[in-house]
């Protein structure tokens, strides 16, 4: 009997198809309200939903509080902000009265404890996404916080978590701040429902079957959300996964090891689902049983007292959760807390073009609230001229969360609506100089690229298209964004349009005429693109392309920079300490960058972020990209403060106050002939005069690498912080 044809399912409706809430009646707000004042002005006596934020709320499309509140004014609802309350009390939990439907809980736009601390663990002196820059004006785990403090305000009220802080808490976690698993985040918050990843799907679902009368607790079936549960209902097949030694009982059941870096295929789940035989090495296919329906199927983890016991549990589960990312084949994941279940549904469906058109032609106001004055949003005026024409990357990085949250399929926006969005930027934000800062979104270049057949991207369990090596079905043709990028800057008032999103170059080089059309009109002198590493050992945990993929960018940048009569140069970034990665390692990038005369200004380490494939290697020492067993493959981890102090010293090889700690490093390790002042040496015998004392340079704040939309990874480790695009 052959298989139903694979294909990513249809939502139950589009986002736009929704009758619209009897409380549309009241029109758009200018702004959604933040007291009861405003309110007043609007006619409202109460409002049915409120969303609470640890960020300054900005109405502008990069901020997910504005996004998701615009979202639901679209559908009728009458929506409220309480943006950075006081958390010690209730008070300002109740300035905007009793919410109808639900509270709407999230941290804001980073993680409250990356948005705090830096990756050696020290409190940060500012925060972006608070007026002026101040610190300390949200708890660390707001979400946490703010839920609880809902809860005490109006214990009757639902309470729905979402966010890039609580998306990546959804199971038991590895807390790099408190080095221990904690539980998933519903189970320490007072909340009923979580949602994950770019939540308009769902959170507009919630609503409308909400306001219809339904209970929180009746709302198990929408994808996209996490809930508390007591058991498996009936109807269910259980695939038990709580064990490495072999995943699940023989029923025809499917193998939560799938993974095509083992199969190599990138058909594997095209037309049979897979079986284990437990005496077999490898995976067995077999035809799909008709009873074993995948969208009745849950597979259990191994549970939160297990992965908090044995770390290399932590790493099988961790490895299970990623290759349930696609929507397409995605199943369920239950996994039990106590006397309890963590309940997690498939992720949601991607949004289609029109529906994304309809999302950001929401009418924002594009500025922050009248409330703050003069005061300045850094985050704000980082973004405030660039435009989002995409979500999703396929790239994999293991250090980075966005496949956990946004997902890896693109979700494209129309060219009319990217275009009418810089037309808006011309004519209504204030300071607009005729220059768009960024058209670009987690990755620079991957707009409108997806694979050539919806039947295989709908059934594939790579967890990168682009790694090892591209994928033979990945359309990497860019010719659409060559198109966008000449229409973009042919828009009257519009002088310059720059690209400051994070370039996936080795997708670049697919295509010279779009590297030479990015390098002739769309630099501003420099160009930064991130290889993070030089040595095959560490890019290899990081999934990131050989060097010699840049090097090879690096001759075509070049090569039009000189055709187009332009000096132009490319910023690389590094990340130090990253699992893998040894001291030898460092020395051997050290070399490259003086062989290739880069002097960085700042360096990254590696940051542990709650849920990516990385922290789960820093953790455990084991690597989820394959099979995990208590004799799998080790992964060196740098723990130990002093030796991530020498890996970002490596980085800064040129800095005579990293000098002594890098003389004593290389002697260590044989290679006492790096240390003069030759040319093929790496740093002086001797330090400079009056420089033996003087710590190490910190640069200017603001200056570290900006990062894309969703990625829910930390800010280069700069002393200072550069917020994100948005993520919800």
């Amino acid at each position: 009997m052959s298989s139903p044809a694979v294909a990513i399912p249809r939502p139950r409706r589009a986002l736009f198809d929704y009758p619209l809430y009897w409380a549309e009646c009241f029109g758009t707000a200018p702004f959604l309200p933040v007291s009861r004042a405003e309110m007043d002005q609007l006619g409202w006596d109460s409002c049915d939903i409120i969303i609470v934020t640890g960020d300054a709320y900005v109405d502008h499309p990069s901020f997910g509080m504005a996004i998701i509140g615009r979202l639901l004014e679209a559908q009728g609802f009458r929506v409220g902000i309480i943006s950075q309350p006081r958390w010690q009390d209730t008070t300002d939990f109740t300035a905007l009265g009793k919410p109808n439907l639900f509270f709407g809980v999230a941290a804001g736009n980073m993680d409250s404890m990356i948005n705090r601390y830096t990756a050696d663990r020290k409190p940060r002196s500012d925060d972006a996404y608070t007026p002026g820059g101040e610190a300390g004006k949200r708890p660390d785990r707001c979400s946490l916080v703010y839920s609880q403090r809902c809860r005490e305000a109006f214990p009757e009220v639902p309470i729905v978590l979402g966010g890039i802080e609580a998306s990546l808490r959804r199971i038991a976690h590895y807390d790099y701040w408190q080095d221990k698993v904690r539980r998933s985040i519903l189970m320490d918050a007072a909340a009923d429902l979580l949602l994950y990843g770019n939540a308009e799907r769902a959170v507009v679902e919630v609503a409308h079957r909400l306001a219809q009368g339904e209970a929180i607790g009746h709302l198990t079936d929408v994808r996209g959300t996490a809930f508390i549960r007591q058991d498996t209902p009936d109807g269910w097949l259980e695939m038990d996964s709580t064990r490495i030694d072999r995943p699940g009982h023989i029923d025809r059941i499917i193998n939560p090891y799938v993974n095509t870096r083992e199969l190599d295929s990138c058909e594997l789940e095209k037309r049979n689902a897979v079986q284990i035989d437990p005496n077999a090495e490898q995976a067995v296919v077999v035809q799909w049983h008709p009873r074993h329906d995948r969208d009745r199927t849950v597979i259990r983890l191994p549970s939160f007292e297990k992965v908090r016991a044995d770390a290399a549990l932590y790493a099988h589960a961790n490895r299970v959760l990623h290759l349930e990312t696609n929507p397409g084949n995605a199943r369920a994941l239950v996994q039990r807390h106590g006397e309890q279940d963590i309940w997690i549904n498939p992720p949601p469906i991607p949004l289609s073009t029109e529906e994304m058109d309809y999302v950001f032609g929401l009418p924002y106001a594009r500025v922050p609230h009248p409330r703050y004055g003069d005061a300045t949003i850094p985050a704000y005026d980082m973004i405030r001229f660039s435009v989002n024409i995409m979500r999703g990357c396929f790239g994999g990085c293991t250090f980075c969360s966005i496949t956990e949250h946004e997902g890896r399929i693109i979700q494209n926006r129309s060219q009319e609506s990217i275009l009418r969005e810089i037309e808006d930027i011309r004519d209504k934000v204030p300071g607009f100089t005729g220059i768009i800062s960024d058209l670009g979104g987690p990755t620079a270049n991957m707009y409108r690229i997806a694979c050539k057949s919806r039947e295989i991207e709908a059934a594939c369990r790579r967890p990168s298209c682009v790694y090892p090596g591209i994928c033979e079905n990945l359309d990497t043709d860019h010719s659409a964004l060559t198109q966008l990028y000449r229409e973009a800057r042919q828009l009257p008032g519009v002088r310059k349009v720059l690209i400051a999103s994070g370039l996936r170059y080795d997708l670049a080089i697919t295509d010279p005429e779009y590297v030479r059309e990015l390098v002739t009109h769309h630099v501003g002198g420099y160009l930064k693109i991130a290889p993070e590493h030089t040595e095959d050992a560490t890019l290899s945990k990081m999934m990131k392309p050989g060097i010699g993929a840049y090097d090879e960018f690096k001759r075509m940048f070049e090569r039009f920079s000189r055709e187009a009569g332009k000096k132009q140069y490319l910023i690389p970034y590094f990340i130090a300490a990253h699992p893998g990665t040894r001291d030898e390692d460092m020395m051997n990038l050290a070399l490259w960058l003086k062989r290739n005369g880069f002097r960085a200004d700042q360096v990254q380490a590696f940051y542990p972020s709650p849920m990516a494939t990385a922290t789960a290697m820093y953790h455990s020492g084991k690597n989820p990209l394959n099979k995990i067993t208590y004799k799998s493959e080790s992964v060196h981890t740098v723990k130990d403060p002093r030796q991530r102090r020498l890996h970002k010293a490596f980085l800064r090889y040129h800095d005579p106050a990293n000098w002594p700690l890098l003389r004593e490093a290389l002697q260590a390790l044989g290679r006492a002939d790096l240390i003069g002042n030759g040319e093929h040496q790496l740093i002086p015998a001797s330090q400079p005069e009056g420089r033996e004392r003087r710590p190490a340079r910190q640069p200017a704040a603001g200056r570290g690498r900006m990062l894309t939309q969703h990625t829910g990874l930390p800010p280069r480790d700069t002393g200072a912080r550069r917020p994100t695009k948005r993520r919800r």
